[in-house]
C-alpha cells in the first residue's frame, strides 16, 4: 500500500489510537550510554549535549535517568508519506490551540504525538474530532 501524502486524506483516516504506557524523554552522556546497553528506548537521537531517548517511563526509573515530564502516546494510524505537507502542522495546531504540547515523531509508516500524560485522553478526543472534518 503506497504512502498517504494528500492532507484531506491523512485526517480522514488517521484513526488516532492511544499507546499503552508512559513515556519519559532523556539524555544520556555519551560517555554513559554503554553502560545503559540494555535499554529498549522507542526512538532516540544524536544531539551535541548527548544522546536523547524516548523510554517507557518504568525503564528510565530504573535506570536512574532524569526526566522532567510524563508522556502518553498516540499513535496516528494512517500509513503517511515522509513527503506529506501539513500533517504535523494541522495535528500540532489542534493541540496547541488547546494548550497541550505535541511532540512529534515520524516513522516509515505512521506518526506517533506524545503529549503529557494527564491531557492524553482529551488530546486523543481533540484528534478524533479532528479526523471528523
Amino acid at each position: 500500500m503506497a504512502a498517504e501524502s494528500e492532507l484531506k486524506a491523512l485526517l480522514s483516516q488517521m484513526q488516532p489510537r492511544l499507546m499503552e504506557g508512559e513515556y519519559v524523554f532523556c539524555s544520556v552522556p555519551d560517555s554513559q550510554y554503554g553502560a545503559l546497553a540494555e535499554l529498549t528506548p522507542l526512538a532516540s537521537y544524536q544531539e551535541a549535549e548527548g544522546l536523547s531517548l524516548l523510554l517507557r517511563r518504568d525503564q528510565a526509573d530504573v535506570a536512574g535517568l532524569s526526566h522532567d515530564s510524563i508522556f502518553k502516546g498516540i499513535t496516528l494510524n494512517v500509513h503517511s508519506s515522509l513527503d506529506a505537507v501539513g500533517f504535523t502542522a494541522a495535528v500540532s495546531t489542534k493541540l496547541a490551540n488547546h494548550d497541550i504540547a505535541a511532540n512529534v515523531i515520524a516513522a516509515c509508516y505512521h506518526d506517533h504525538v506524545f503529549v503529557p500524560a494527564h491531557q492524553a485522553e482529551f488530546a486523543l478526543q481533540l484528534l478524533a474530532e479532528l479526523s471528523d472534518l
